[in-house]
């Protein structure tokens, strides 16, 4: 049985998977999985990564998060925003680094797309999510909107997730709620 996850376990996983997997490359911590790192969240159901690693080397790495997981007894699952909405523009460069594990560079994935994606699925804990990080400082509304509107000329044509008339919903309900706490 797998246990939920907390900044411990994350640390832990990080550290393991930096000395068994010795190759260069590109990890990510996506969504609730950077909230627990990060303090904001207590725990978390998994560990959200998406990784890029040299294509020669891509079995070696999903076997070394496999062990990983097995042993740890840890929920882990490989997950982008890019899967649920367009990215937008500089995403990558927005991406904080959290520090190097053997070779591997960790980082935070863009916030800015993180809350993107949160919105478009929209339930109470990603709004919370999205809010909190609007209440640190971490995310300014007005760059939210901006990054919004820019993808949004690319959700229809891109996004089978959902229709854009719901997603724009979505974004009017988190900006209801946030200038309701100010």
């Amino acid at each position: 049985m797998r246990h939920r996850t907390d900044r411990q376990a994350i640390e832990l996983f990080l550290q393991r998977l930096g000395r068994r997997f010795a190759m260069p490359g590109r990890l990510f911590l996506v969504g609730g999985t950077t909230m627990v790192y990060e303090g904001f969240r207590q725990q978390t159901l998994d560990i959200a990564i998406t990784f890029e690693v040299a294509d020669e080397h891509y079995s070696a790495f999903v076997a070394a998060v496999r062990d990983l997981k097995a042993q740890l007894s840890l929920n882990i699952e490989k997950v982008s925003p890019a899967e649920f909405i367009p990215l937008p523009s500089g995403h990558q460069e927005r991406s904080q680094c959290i520090g190097r594990y053997g070779q591997l560079d960790v980082f935070h994935f863009d916030l800015y797309s993180t809350a993107l994606s949160k919105i478009e699925r929209g339930t109470e804990s990603d709004f919370d999510d999205v809010l909190t990080l609007l209440d640190d400082g971490r995310l300014e509304l007005p760059l939210l909107i901006q990054y919004f509107d820019e993808i949004m000329a690319r959700f229809a044509i891109e996004s089978l997730r959902q229709d854009p008339i719901e997603y724009r919903k979505k974004l009017e309900i988190l900006k209801e709620m946030y200038q309701s706490r100010l």
